[in-house]
């Protein structure tokens, strides 16, 4: 626990004081841990993680998640584009090979590149976003107060598993606490806000950050359970990997921005 809380605090700390430097720093912190991320879920799959086809998906990840409009006029291609483009050439490399790379491995590649690369592209941009700080901010305290309210709630009055065959630690009282407490993290920031956010948007933001945040969570847990290992990595000490630290952020930025629920 001591090693756990000293990671968390220094990592912390770390990532915060680049989110509030912003620009090309933070991005650019965003853009490394994509990648790691990717090669933790790589390595995962069983793929030599500096193999030419897991190159292909380092390059997707890359392109999705890469700062174009700093050194570009404006982004030249689009998400979709790029997403489509990286399954061509993965699937091109499945022919290529005549299938000494199956099309399932193809599959989970893309998979990945979708996964991660899309998850960050929206973790760097939320905080180019007029007020941007305060919405990255409230995303990341109320995906914060949904893991500590999940994790004290579930310890102190948790009695009936979630999902024991995924998570055989979760509870239903746990997920629920999580959930309360991510809605008043989240009312508050709505408070402190001026006007910027409406405590019923706030309510929403919060619901959303606990809800598909600990869906993250699950999601992440049933992969690693598929391939029957514990962390994604061991970058941070106690804690595991970028992937395992980052389950909730690459689901729940998205999912914000893809239903609107941010007002800007």
């Amino acid at each position: 626990m001591k090693q756990r809380l000293t990671t968390g605090i220094v990592a912390g700390v770390l990532f915060l004081g680049f989110c509030m430097l912003g620009g090309p720093w933070y991005h650019g912190l965003v853009l490394l841990m994509a990648l790691i991320g990717y090669y933790e879920f790589v390595k995962m799959t069983g793929v030599q993680p500096f193999s030419g086809v897991a190159l292909i998906g380092y390059a997707g990840v890359f392109a999705l998640v890469f700062p174009w409009e700093m050194v570009w006029e404006g982004r030249p291609l689009t998400l979709f584009q790029i997403s489509w483009l990286v399954m061509l050439v993965l699937m091109t490399a499945s022919v290529i090979t005549k299938n000494r790379i199956p099309v399932n491995t193809i599959a989970m590649l893309f998979l990945g590149v979708l996964y991660i690369g899309i998850g960050f592209y929206y973790i760097a941009e939320s905080r180019h976003l007029h007020h941007g700080l305060f919405w990255t901010f409230l995303l990341l305290g109320s995906i914060w107060a949904s893991d500590a309210g999940a994790y004290f709630v579930g310890k102190l009055i948790g009695k009936n598993k979630l999902w024991p065959s995924i998570s055989p630690n979760k509870t239903v009282e746990g997920a629920l606490g999580g959930i309360v407490i991510a809605i008043v993290t989240s009312v508050v920031f709505a408070m402190l806000s001026d006007g910027l956010l409406s405590w019923q948007r706030a309510i929403l933001i919060g619901l959303a950050c606990a809800v598909v945040g600990q869906m993250g969570d699950l999601i992440q847990s049933a992969y690693k359970r598929v391939y029957n290992i514990k962390d994604s990595g061991n970058l941070l000490p106690g804690h595991g990997g970028i992937l395992d630290r980052c389950d909730s952020w690459i689901v729940v930025f998205p999912f914000v921005h893809i239903l609107m629920l941010l007002p800007y």
